[in-house]
C-alpha cells in the first residue's frame, strides 16, 4: 500500500470578508489542494495555504513538488513515513520553495488512517470525541456593524467563548471593541483577546491591567508580545495572574518546546502540524501545561485536539472553506466533532474542484464574489 501517485489542486477566490490582525490583513484565497494515492487508489488529502501572496500557477506548483518533494515520497508507505525523524544539518535544514510542509503531514495522516480503516483522531489514541470550539472573528479589519454581525451570528448559533483582535494603535479602540462585544454576545461568555505581538512586554502588562481596571474579565491574552522573548513573557504570566498567557504560535517545535522549558505560557498554542503537534502535545502533557488549538485549515485540528490530553479548545474562525470538501467537520453548540469515518473524514468536492479550480494565476479584480458558505453566513 505503497505512494504512487500524486494530484494538486490550485484555488484562488474571493474572501467572504476581510480578515486579519494589528500586523496583517487579506482579502483572497490562495490555496491548493494535495492528495497522495496508494496503489489501492485510497487517497489522502491535505491542503497548502498562502495568506498573503497568490500561489503560482499549477505547472510550476507541480514542477517544484516533482523536485522537492516526490523523490522522498513515491513508493514509500505512509506509516513509514509519518513518524520519520531526520537529521537537520547544514544545508538539509531548510523550507521547500512553496508551503507544503503542512499539506504533506494531513496527508500523510489521512492515507496512513485510512489503510489501517481507522479515524485519524482514533489512530492517534483518543479517548473522546469532541472539544470546546471558540469563536474567532480575525476581525481587526472589520468596521463595528460587521463586527457585530459577526459574532452576534457565532452566539445565535451556540458559542459562548469568543475571540477577538487587539493591538491597535489607539488602545481606546480596543476597549471600545470589548465593550461591544461584551454588548453582543451572552452574559457570562468567556472572552479572549490577541495583540498578534503588537505590544512590548511592560505595554502588555499596563494595558491588561487598564482592560481589567475597564472591568473586563479575560480568559487569556494570546500572542502579547514578541514570540521569543521568553523572560517577557515569564514576566508577564506573573504580572498579570487575573489571565492567562497563551502562546508559541508563531514558533517551530523546537521553539515551542524553548517556550515551555522557560516557563513564558500558561497554555501553548499549536496547529496543523500533525506529527509536530503530537510530538510538541506529549512533552507539554508531561510539563502539565494545556494546549490550545488554533486556526487549522477545515477544522481538522479536531483530531488532535481529541487525541491530546492537555486540549481544552479548537479555533473556529468562520472561514468560507466549507464548499471544498463534501462534508466539512462538525461544529454544535459550541462544541467541534471528530469525525468517525476512515481518516481525517475530509474528502476534496468533486464540483469544488471542478467550478473553483484556477490552474492559471488570476488578478484580484477577476476573482468574482466568493463561494456561498451558510455556516459563515452573517445575521442581518
Amino acid at each position: 500500500m505503497r505512494i504512487s501517485e500524486f494530484r494538486l489542486t490550485r484555488f484562488q477566490f474571493a474572501r467572504e470578508r476581510v480578515i486579519g490582525d494589528s500586523q496583517v490583513r487579506a482579502d483572497d484565497v490562495n490555496i491548493a489542494a494535495l492528495e497522495l494515492i496508494d496503489e489501492q487508489g485510497r487517497t489522502g488529502l491535505g491542503f497548502a495555504q498562502s495568506l498573503f501572496r497568490p500561489l503560482p500557477a499549477l505547472a510550476e506548483m507541480i514542477r517544484v513538488f516533482q523536485s522537492e518533494v516526490w523523490p522522498g515520497f513515491e513508493g514509500q508507505l505512509p506509516l513509514g513515513l509519518v513518524h520519520r525523524v531526520n537529521r537537520p544539518r547544514g544545508g538539509n535544514q531548510r523550507a521547500l520553495s512553496l508551503p507544503f510542509e503542512e499539506a504533506l503531514q494531513v496527508a500523510l495522516w489521512d492515507l496512513a488512517a485510512k489503510q489501517v480503516g481507522l479515524p485519524l483522531h482514533r489512530l492517534l489514541g483518543s479517548r473522546r470525541n469532541r472539544v470546546r470550539a471558540y469563536a474567532s472573528g480575525l476581525d481587526f479589519h472589520l468596521d463595528d456593524s460587521e463586527f457585530t454581525a459577526l459574532f452576534g451570528h457565532a452566539d445565535a448559533i451556540g458559542y459562548n467563548a469568543f475571540k477577538i483582535k487587539v493591538g491597535h494603535p489607539d488602545f481606546e479602540r480596543d476597549l471600545h471593541r470589548l465593550d461591544l462585544l461584551t454588548k453582543t454576545v451572552r452574559p457570562g461568555a468567556l472572552v479572549m483577546i490577541d495583540s498578534n505581538e503588537a505590544w512590548g512586554a511592560k505595554e502588555a502588562l499596563v494595558k491588561l491591567t487598564a482592560i481589567r481596571e475597564a472591568g473586563f474579565k479575560l480568559m487569556w491574552v494570546e500572542d502579547p508580545i514578541l514570540r521569543h522573548d521568553f523572560e517577557g513573557l515569564r514576566l508577564l504570566r506573573q504580572g498579570a495572574p487575573w489571565t492567562l498567557i497563551n502562546s508559541g504560535e508563531y514558533l517551530d517545535a523546537a521553539g515551542k518546546r524553548q517556550l515551555m522549558l522557560a516557563g513564558g505560557t500558561d497554555i501553548l498554542n499549536v496547529h496543523g502540524q500533525v506529527t509536530d503537534v503530537m510530538r510538541i502535545g506529549w512533552l507539554a502533557a508531561e510539563m502539565g501545561i494545556p494546549v490550545s488549538l488554533g486556526n487549522t485549515f477545515l477544522e481538522v485540528g479536531v483530531h488532535m485536539a481529541c487525541a491530546l490530553p492537555e486540549v481544552e479548545w479548537l479555533e473556529f474562525s468562520f472561514q468560507n472553506f466549507d464548499h471544498l470538501v463534501d462534508e466539512p467537520i462538525e461544529i454544535r453548540d459550541g462544541w467541534a466533532y471528530a469525525p468517525d469515518r476512515p481518516g481525517h473524514g475530509l474528502v476534496l468536492s468533486e464540483s469544488a474542484r471542478r467550478e473553483w479550480s484556477r490552474p492559471a494565476l488570476l488578478p484580484r479584480e477577476d476573482l468574482g464574489p466568493p463561494p456561498f458558505n451558510p455556516r459563515v453566513a452573517l445575521a442581518p
